[in-house]
């Protein structure tokens, strides 16, 4: 009980962003995808074996 207002809340967002979605600045858009693949990007730092999922790890057999 309680969830009423959250949840009109969030109904109300989420059709707002359905059909009033922001303009797209496609000029901005294609100078950042002409700029190529010479900029480093964080994901692209990470060195096997040092990535955050948690399912690559053996799990402690105690």
């Amino acid at each position: 009980m309680g969830r009423g207002r959250a949840r009109a809340k969030q109904a109300k967002i989420a059709r707002e962003l359905k059909y009033h979605a922001p303009s797209t600045d496609l000029r901005a858009l294609q100078q950042e995808l002409a700029t190529g693949e010479d900029e480093d990007h964080p994901a692209d730092i990470l060195v096997d074996g040092e990535g955050t999922d948690d399912r690559e790890r053996p799990l402690d057999p105690r």
